[in-house]
């Protein structure tokens, strides 16, 4: 079956950015099917050619030194661009026209992928069934939606509602990038592939569980978009949450889809609810100093830049295992990370010997590099018996360029192919959103924790370090372990 990809605001920066690069990428490695072809449609007037042209100028600056010219001539003939509104009935008919026309008779595949502003999801979405576009009849049809997926529990159930009118649940990609990262999905490889790991990774001997994502950059001219979001809504519902899910879940029967999505729903089920005086002890929430003055930002704005959630998933694997959950704006460096803090041994043999000592702990690097690092103990050298901690890196390797490919890579192809393990089902959105939005909720009431500023550069605010500390543990404020 030929196959053909409809990119929906196709002149906005993710097209350029990340999703022509990526198809590039997959074409040059021969991955992609044979008669593909990617048609791009939004407002912006251009022909064939003027497209294809400025697309070559992105592509060279975000594919860098693995640009192939010869490539590229063979790959922009598979691209087109249709001019059209979305709010637009009878564009949407002419773009039926227009894909007939450059389809084989036999018709195609199709995958539509709405890289526009959220407001526009379900518009488009209902264009597509207006106009006959989300039919199976002479093929397939998937459709693409970029998060956010909606703002709040009620607006996701609307926009699932309203999705799900004109397309079924297993035609919907819910796409978050975090998932297409190689080391992501080496979680699966790393727990489920090796007896090493999996029967220490329960409550028996692990101590806590932090997954931080840290960024250095401010909001920049984000402020319209952020400042009615938040690090919640940015980070947490659906980022962190995934790789909560997929660092917490049961391994399933097998490696299939549903089945995947059913044990990472499980987890979502499992995580305990926060309630009372929970809101206050169990989450921080800060600001960099001179966010308020950041362009577009309101002089007397309360969104948080940084925010730290104590969760804890309530089954026999993690019981009173806490997850740290921790993200934020203009902190010292840019870092993802999973850290795996193991107990300490229950007797320690070499008493004064020991040279700070820490218990084992296992770094999964996310990003910038992506890798692995085990901290043990081990005897430093010429010595009685003094011990010291020791790391194993493992770093992963890439493509042919020494680079990882981009998260956009595998989930495209995997959306060409049909593959839905690395999207998120409707249930798991709207669960997900059933765990943020009583948080957010707390955080507008009179009895919000008080939003606590901190410098640019730093890991957040001093009383996060405190609020740790309390704890009897320590953050593991180390810039990427991985380079």
């Amino acid at each position: 079956m030929s196959h053909t990809i409809v990119i929906f605001g196709a002149s906005g920066d993710l097209t350029s950015r990340k999703l022509i690069p990526a198809l590039f990428s997959l074409y040059k490695k021969k991955r992609l099917p044979s008669d593909l072809r990617v048609v791009g449609f939004a407002r912006s007037v251009f022909d064939h050619d003027a497209w294809r042209e400025s697309l070559r100028e992105s592509t060279v600056q975000f594919t860098e030194s693995s640009f192939d010219a010869d490539a590229w001539k063979e790959f922009s003939q598979r691209v087109f661009y249709h001019p059209g509104d979305i709010a637009e009935s009878a564009d949407f008919q002419k773009l039926a026209e227009f894909l007939v026309s450059i389809e084989p008779e036999s018709g195609a595949d199709r995958v539509y992928y709405l890289s526009t502003m959220p407001q526009l999801y379900a518009t488009a979405v209902e264009q597509l069934g207006a106009s006959g576009l989300a039919a199976d009849a002479d093929g397939q049809r998937r459709v693409i939606i970029e998060k956010p997926f909606g703002t709040d529990l009620i607006t996701a159930r609307e926009l699932n509602d309203r999705v799900h009118s004109v397309f079924r649940e297993d035609q919907v990609y819910r796409i978050d990038h975090y998932l297409g990262k190689e080391t992501v999905q080496n979680l699966f490889a790393m727990r489920f592939g090796n007896s090493i790991f999996e029967p220490l990774w329960n409550r028996n001997y692990i101590d806590h569980v932090q997954i931080t994502v840290a960024e250095e950059v401010v909001i920049g001219s984000r402020a319209s978009y952020y400042d009615q979001s938040g690090i919640l809504r940015d980070m947490f519902q659906n980022h962190i949450l995934q790789l909560l899910m997929l660092t917490a879940m049961e391994p399933p029967p097998r490696f299939d889809a549903t089945l995947i999505r059913d044990e990472k729903v499980k987890v979502l089920h499992s995580v305990r609810p926060m309630t009372g005086g929970d809101f206050a002890a169990q989450t921080v929430r800060g600001r960099y100093q001179g966010y308020l003055k950041e362009p577009g930002v309101p002089r007397t704005s309360q969104t948080e830049t940084f925010a730290i959630l104590k969760m804890y998933v309530d089954n026999w694997r993690w019981k009173n295992v806490p997850f740290y959950l921790r993200s934020g704006k203009a902190m010292s460096c840019r870092s993802s990370q999973i850290v795996i803090q193991f107990k300490s041994p229950p007797h320690l043999l070499f008493g004064s010997k020991v040279r700070d000592f820490d218990a084992n702990r296992l770094v999964i690097q996310i990003q910038p590099a992506e890798g692995l690092q085990l901290h043990v103990q081990s005897k430093v050298p010429d010595t009685e018996m003094k011990t010291r901690t020791s790391t194993l890196d493992f770093r992963f390797g890439g493509d042919d360029t020494g680079r990882m490919p981009d998260g956009y890579q595998r989930l495209l192809i995997d959306a060409l192919n049909g593959d839905p393990s690395l999207f998120a089902r409707s249930d798991e959105v709207e669960l997900s959103w059933g765990i943020v939005d009583p948080i957010l909720a707390a955080w507008r009431s009179p009895a919000a924790p008080q939003l606590l500023d901190y410098p640019p550069g730093l890991w957040g605010p001093e009383e996060a370090t405190e609020w740790m500390r309390e704890q009897r543990r320590e953050w593991f404020d180390v810039c990427p372990v991985i380079t």
